[in-house]
């Protein structure tokens, strides 16, 4: 390598290092800038329209209030509200129906990627080795051939022997007897 060959790539590299270093700079500082707004405590909702669309809050029926979601359990234990009088997201749907709802989708996407898996690989299977229709279309066509070949063996044979007959046949030992007999 010549000295200006070293010295593009050393200036290539210093600049890769510059963008990122601003890029890295840039996307820093604008996270610094950025702020939240305080968030409203749970309790401070008095409906469930309010509380439940706040994914951090929880509205039990039978108290009438708002609370924060045990972020430490998947579930709110019963203590805190029974699972048919929560809600959670929205009012109109109860938390059991909310399990319900999500273990049937759940379950429908988990048994239509095992279908898409099962079909896939029987599809490998099958494609691998010819099928059963294939197989006896190949062995048709074999048969079709053979008997075509032996219908044109006999007609070569009864040919020559038409040939032999009417003295039409060339005899293979001396092919210029046709020559000496003039």
């Amino acid at each position: 390598m010549s000295f200006s060959e070293n010295e593009g790539h050393s200036t290539l590299t210093t600049s890769v290092v510059l963008v990122a270093f601003v890029l890295l700079v840039g996307l820093v500082s604008r996270g610094e800038c950025q702020t939240t707004p305080p968030r409203t405590p749970c309790s401070s909702y008095q409906s469930c329209d309010q509380c439940a669309p706040n994914t951090k809050c929880l509205w039990c029926f039978t108290t009438n209030n708002c609370t924060e979601y045990p972020v430490s359990w998947l579930l709110p234990p019963p203590s805190l509200c029974q699972l048919s009088q929560a809600r959670w997201g929205m009012c109109w749907l109860n938390f059991e129906g909310l399990i319900i709802a999500l273990a049937v989708l759940g379950g429908t996407v988990v048994a239509s990627i095992i279908v898409c898996c099962c079909c896939c690989c029987c599809c490998k299977k099958r494609s691998s080795r010819p099928d059963r229709d294939e197989e006896r279309f190949i062995q048709r066509r074999e048969e079709i051939k053979q008997r075509t070949e032996e219908r044109n063996v006999e007609r070569r044979a009864r040919h020559d022997q038409i040939r032999k007959k009417y003295g039409l046949m060339s005899d293979s030992d001396h092919p210029y007897s046709k020559f000496e007999n003039d």
